[in-house]
């Protein structure tokens, strides 16, 4: 009956001392924008828009992953897109909507 009591308060210690990590992260992805994804490498935030977007397609394509809303990708799928990402920053070409025609 001992052992059980000792199981119990382990368990209940380990529980209390991982709590707090798990609430930290989760407030730190609450503060992202609503069209805001976190990135849990770099610990940042990432607006959604239609420049993000254009790039995720691109990203997806380089990748040869098939087409998915961003949102239904596993984590680690999201975190290999945003070290993609940083590791292709956008220009100055392709920041506009309708680029130039010449």
């Amino acid at each position: 009956m001992q052992r059980q009591y000792w199981f119990l308060g382990s368990l209940l210690l380990g529980a209390a001392l991982i709590a707090p990590v798990g609430m930290q992260a989760q407030a730190k992805r609450q503060n992202c924008p609503d069209k805001g994804y976190y990135d849990r490498n770099r610990k940042e935030c990432h607006t959604w828009d239609a420049n993000e977007d254009r790039a995720y397609q691109s990203w997806q394509t380089a990748q040869h992953k098939s087409q998915r809303d961003f949102a239904k990708r596993r984590a680690t799928e999201q975190s290999q897109y945003w070290k993609w990402r940083h590791d292709h920053p956008d220009t100055d070409n392709n920041r506009h909507e309708n680029p130039p025609h010449n």
